[in-house]
């Protein structure tokens, strides 16, 4: 990033001359930088969306209108283990720790995602105990596609 100096004009025995400074900005470097941190970006950005892993059921249903900046994720996994983002909580505890996140704003979106392989009564128990604290705006989350026979 040093600056090059390069004799100009002068007499033609060279007896006196005259430096300018070159104004070329060597550019490699900097895109050298820009490529790794761009390879460093694309290989953490899918590690980034961290949650549980649930095996999701496929339906044709339509996304859901998220109007909500940070809806809350109720998932629960194959072995019924229920957890809230990525803290297990046990049943007796999911509506108290859900009241203290939202602070009683039964507005707030709650989104569950639920393994495949879980009897329906397990699913809809955890569905209905949310709906019956007051939370009203519950959907349930699916991958797209068709649904599996």
């Amino acid at each position: 990033m040093g600056m090059n100096v390069q004799p100009r004009g002068g007499s033609p025995y060279g007896s006196r001359r005259t430096y300018r400074p070159m104004s070329e900005i060597n550019v490699t470097p900097f895109i050298d930088v820009m490529l790794v941190l761009l390879i460093v970006f694309m290989v953490t950005a899918p590690l980034l969306s961290a949650g549980i892993q649930v095996d999701l059921p496929r339906t044709e249903a339509g996304p859901v209108a998220d109007k909500d900046e940070k809806p809350l994720e109720v998932a629960i996994n194959k072995k019924g283990d229920i957890y809230i983002g990525e803290t297990k909580v046990s049943r007796e505890e999911l509506l108290v720790k859900l009241s203290a996140i939202t602070g009683d704003d039964f507005e707030r979106r709650v989104f569950i995602k639920a393994d495949q392989g879980l009897p329906y009564g397990d699913v809809m128990g955890v569905l209905g105990s949310i709906n019956k604290a007051g939370y009203r705006k519950v959907a349930l989350i699916t991958e797209p596609g068709t649904s599996k026979k």
